[in-house]
């Protein structure tokens, strides 16, 4: 049986404030209170796995130990199949120490171009979210969800972070660049799936670990 979060606080570990911000407003209406790692002057793990989960893992696992709270741990990325899954796992990596996703977006445009990736069905791509909650005793929870679509060029709308303007997903219009937060959740209200793929790994972890 998934193990349910009953503490009043959780620690996200990550120095990263969108992620900080949207883990906010996934949890809202839980009664929890969420402390990033960055503000609790936490470090941050290096990110030896092979897999979402496993970095995901090793993140949560490593702020809770040092926090004594449960922790909560988000790794994901964008998978681009014309590049045999780049950049993966290593997705914030190539947007380099300054955090430029422009740069990175650049790269990945860049070498689809050089591929002749250029029509809608050459440049599919799928964003991944690993989630994980652990405990200071070493109990994990692990989801992960995944949104389909394709890379765009050039880049649109200002909103949301990292390589959001820079994906269209599936049956919509707009890119997660243009699209609210409340639209990017598009957490249903009838049990429907939710539309992005941290939504997604959420609702998992939501009707295993999380109470209202």
């Amino acid at each position: 049986m998934p193990r349910l979060l009953a503490a009043p606080r959780l620690v996200l570990a990550s120095h990263n404030m969108g992620k900080l911000r949207e883990m906010r407003e996934l949890m809202a209406g839980y009664g929890i209170g969420i402390v990033s790692a960055g503000e609790l002057g936490l470090g941050e793990p290096e990110e030896t796995g092979t897999t979402f989960i496993a970095n995901a893992e090793l993140k949560a696992l490593t702020a809770a130990k040092a926090a004594n709270l449960p922790a909560f741990a988000d790794d994901s990325g964008l998978c681009v199949d014309a590049l045999n899954g780049d950049p993966g796992i290593y997705s914030a990596r190539w947007a380099g120490e300054s955090k430029d996703f422009f740069a990175a977006m650049q790269k990945i445009s860049d070498l689809l171009q050089a591929k002749g990736a250029v029509t809608p069905d050459q440049r599919r791509a799928h964003f991944v979210s690993a989630l994980t909650i652990a405990w200071p005793d070493g109990h994990v929870e692990s989801f992960e969800g995944k949104v389909f679509g394709q890379i765009v060029w050039p880049p649109r709308g200002n909103l949301g972070f990292g390589y959001d303007p820079f994906f269209l997903p599936d049956g919509h219009s707009r890119t997660f660049g243009e699209m609210s937060s409340e639209e990017k959740h598009g957490l249903p209200l009838d049990g429907g799936e939710a539309l992005s793929h941290r939504a997604r790994a959420f609702q998992m972890l939501e009707k295993a670990c999380l109470r209202r």
